[in-house]
């Protein structure tokens, strides 16, 4: 195929780069041999070019050491892997055989193994490098045959998709697997991930503080510069190849699947579209409201299809979508759903929060049909109590000393809706946005101290092939300003007061999070009137939506 032979030459460019990078390694060694057989066959001899003989042997070793060096790092330097939930084949037969019989009509290799990514996209990511095989038989094998690639799948794509949507997305991807059995084209990606964990190895390095010795950290910081230098020469002469290399690979994958399921992927194509936005709304309206209290959503993915179904019975566009959940879903592909959407979806809070590798205080699973009870409502309880907490701060009650009592249990009198609309109707919000938002910051900081000083507990399974540390990779919204913290707790207070004293109830929207149901329905109708209380410090339009509820301002409420 045209693509796989331009992709062939691109692969070539980059191993002529690396065959170009040895010569230069090795010439002075080569020049030094030559000065020394022609000092021993007699053909020139002399003090000067005895001393000249010499010089360049001490130079011709210098440069093989360095050299020595780069190369034993570049080699046996780790190249990153993307956190997954690796899926046996015993937990998926079903879904391997068929991935296994996708590649047998593609006429490509069958991917290695199966993974999935909390994430809506799919891709094959080469694991075979020999620090990711274990023993030595597991590196022998691996210099023997090149292992296929892994087969990474997008956890929501499982539960969304239907069967025959799914096989026709993956499709183009498991074609990939043509390419990267080549010789050629599997060298060059091995030298191009080389040089990427040089590059990362030679920073970690010269980060880190501290080490064995004076004399240590002396040599070793120059010594890793160096390697970071070389790495990165060698990456930007690689650069134009290996991307043009990339997208030859990917055109002639796109060219082979076009045979299998070409009308159906269109179909499925759409469906990636919808399962990004349901999946979107799902994380930071959801999910990331529960994050932030240390309670995590266990299934993920089923809450995806609430969500997407949801959204294509709001949107005219994703009419008709519904219709499509009487078909077989993806996951049912999976011998256990529950216990792979489990997985799933603490590697999500992993990467998109950061969950602490150590079990942290009161960091636990959550239910569906537990989460207005168990997130909703502490979330509202717990923004009143600080709300409260700062009024106390700038207007303490009539017979207690500034500052007093700060931090410790509020009287039931204190905690009134009548109070917050009262002060917040005397203007100076900034003030109050501004004590809220460093209130909160230092209550996560002492969250974070505390989860240090437990053992481990987090599922490996969640941790991915690295094992690496639970560090928050992406961030799904920017922090959060004063301004909006205090809205959100006002907006929190309301909510408490109208559960208490009006009878309305937490819940949860599938698109938009926590929910106050006032006889069953969601009001959505809350968020304006208690804008124009904190930007204009009118409470005129929020007492009037709280007259309709039949919210009473003056009865306390209860806090956490």
């Amino acid at each position: 195929m045209a693509g796989e032979d331009a992709a062939r030459t691109r692969a070539l460019a980059v191993l002529r780069i690396r065959s170009t990078a040895l010569a230069v390694a090795l010439l002075p060694a080569a020049f030094a041999v030559v000065l020394l057989v022609a000092g021993a066959t007699g053909r020139i001899g002399g003090g000067g070019w005895d001393a000249l003989r010499w010089a360049v042997l001490g130079g011709a070793l210098a440069v093989l050491v360095l050299a020595g060096g780069v190369a034993a790092v570049i080699v046996r330097a780790r190249p990153a892997v993307s956190p997954t939930v690796p899926v046996a084949e015993s937990s998926a037969p079903e879904l391997y055989r068929m991935v296994r019989d996708l590649a047998g009509r593609l006429q490509v290799p069958a991917p290695s193994a199966i993974a999935l990514t909390p994430d809506c996209d799919s891709w094959l990511e080469d694991r075979s490098h020999q620090r990711h095989r274990t023993g030595r038989a597991g590196r022998r094998l691996a210099r023997r045959a090149p292992q296929a690639p892994v087969l990474v799948i997008g956890s929501p794509f499982m539960w969304w998709m239907r069967v025959a949507e799914l096989r026709a997305l993956l499709a183009p991807v498991v074609a990939g697997t043509g390419p990267s059995a080549d010789p050629d084209i599997a060298a060059a990606r091995r030298f191009v991930r080389g040089l990427d964990a040089a590059v990362a190895v030679s920073a970690q390095g010269a980060a880190v503080p501290g080490g064995r010795g004076g004399l240590t950290r002396m040599v070793r910081r120059p010594a890793l510069a160096f390697i970071g230098w070389v790495a990165r020469l060698l990456l930007r002469g690689c650069r134009a190849h290996i991307a043009e290399m990339e997208r030859a690979v990917a055109a002639a994958a796109s060219e082979r699947a076009q045979a299998v399921d070409y009308g159906l992927r269109i179909v499925a194509q759409e469906q990636v579209g919808l399962a990004y936005a349901g999946w979107d709304r799902l994380l930071t309206r959801v999910a990331l409201p529960a994050w932030r209290m240390g309670r995590w959503p266990s299934r993920l993915d089923a809450g995806v299809v609430s969500a997407l179904t949801e959204l294509s019975r709001r949107d005219r566009l994703a009419e008709g979508f519904e219709s499509r959940l009487g078909e077989r879903p993806a996951c049912d592909l999976l011998e256990e759903p529950g216990t792979i959407d489990e997985a799933a979806s603490l590697l999500a809070a992993r990467l998109f929060h950061g969950v602490p590798s150590r079990p942290a205080i009161g960091w636990s699973p959550v239910a569906w049909e537990a989460y207005p009870e168990e997130v909703v409502d502490r979330i509202w309880r717990s923004d009143a109590a600080r709300l409260h907490r700062v009024l106390d701060e700038l207007s303490p009650p009539a017979g207690v000393p500034d500052g007093a009592g700060i931090g410790e249990g509020h009287g039931p009198a204190k905690a009134t809706l009548a109070r917050v609309l009262d002060r917040l109707s005397q203007g100076g919000s900034e003030e109050l946005a501004a004590r809220i938002s460093v209130l909160q910051a230092r209550e996560e900081r002492e969250q974070a101290q505390a989860e240090t000083l437990v053992g481990p507990t987090v599922p490996t399974a969640a941790v991915g092939p690295e094992g690496d540390p639970a560090t928050p990779v992406y961030q799904l919204l920017p922090p959060r300003t004063g301004r909006e913290l205090l809205t959100d707790h006002v907006t929190a207070m309301v909510c408490c007061a109208a559960v208490d004293t009006a009878g309305a109830a937490p819940g949860l929207d599938w698109l938009d999070g926590p929910a106050l149901l006032v006889g069953g329905t969601p009001r959505s109708d809350l968020s304006w009137p208690v804008l124009r209380l904190v930007e204009n410090g009118d409470a005129a339009p929020l007492r009037s939506w709280l007259n309709a509820v039949g919210v009473r301002l003056e009865k306390p409420v209860r806090l956490v």
